[in-house]
């Protein structure tokens, strides 16, 4: 009995034999990197998708636990003319990190005694986060295109460097610091798409205990996804806005008045 895609796909499925993806489906990869429209090799994947997923896995697996190279970063930024200084979070190695996301939002005593005080200034804090490649691939790219346009605009805060590091861990630093501003670069968790996405929380007045409904988010900062150049449009409009009306998180809506590049 022929299945619902028709006899000769029933045959093949039958046979052993590699099925084609239906041509509704495959016309959707045109729109997306998820894995969609696969085919079928009897009662599984062909090889090469099945190939290409273990590669997608072993690549996010390999994102999550690689380090971050702070001598390598913090040259790149150097070469922008951008300042930086580096602290770690209370979580001691990579280990204990992924197993203890507490321990990365919390900063040592002796961490936050080495972080100097600009009142009032807008601070940038790039964290390892759960893809160090992202941060190293796209973090100085992002800053080197941003912060000239912010430097005329007010006072800015050395880029802090954070290993070990979540989000919240920019509220901390910045508290130490007495920022107005925290914008916190981090390497968001990999998926099968993609290894090596950025993303980018802005809250206004950093402090402990600040959740996530009082900031801001810009996602998905890589060259397939959100590209660096409307990564950085898109910072520097929040930027502005934050500063006008004095807030961020579910109160500062997007309302960027240029629309987004098509893929």
């Amino acid at each position: 009995m022929p299945n619902v895609l028709g006899g000769k796909i029933g045959v093949a499925h039958n046979a052993g034999m590699m099925a084609p993806p239906p041509v509704r489906w495959n016309d959707l990869r045109r729109f997306t990197q998820a894995r969609v429209a696969l085919g079928r090799a009897g009662n599984g994947l062909p090889t090469e998708p099945h190939l290409a997923f273990q590669a997608a896995h072993a690549a996010a697996r390999d994102a999550v636990h690689t380090g971050l190279d702070v001598a390598a970063l913090q040259a790149a930024l150097d070469e922008a003319g951008i300042a930086s200084l580096t602290v770690t979070s209370a979580a001691p190695d990579r280990r204990t990190y992924l197993m203890r996301p507490d321990l990365g939002r919390s900063l040592p005593t002796e961490q936050a005694a080495r972080l100097p005080v600009v009142p009032g200034a807008l601070l940038f804090v790039v964290c390892d986060g759960l893809s160090a490649i992202a941060v190293q691939r796209h973090a100085p790219p992002l800053l080197a295109r941003v912060i000239p346009s912010l430097r005329t605009r007010g006072s800015m805060a050395p880029v802090v460097i954070a290993t070990q590091a979540r989000v919240a861990l920019g509220d901390a630093i910045g508290a130490a610091m007495q920022a107005e501003a925290v914008a916190v670069l981090i390497g968001e968790r990999p998926g099968l798409s993609a290894a090596d996405s950025l993303g980018v929380y802005l809250t206004w007045q950093p402090r402990p205990g600040r959740t996530d409904a009082e900031r801001n988010c810009i996602s998905n900062i890589r060259p397939d996804g959100l590209p660096l150049p409307a990564a950085a449009d898109k910072l520097l409009w929040l930027i502005g806005a934050m500063r006008h009306l004095r807030l961020t998180g579910v109160t500062l809506k997007d309302e960027q008045p240029a629309a987004l590049p098509a893929p």
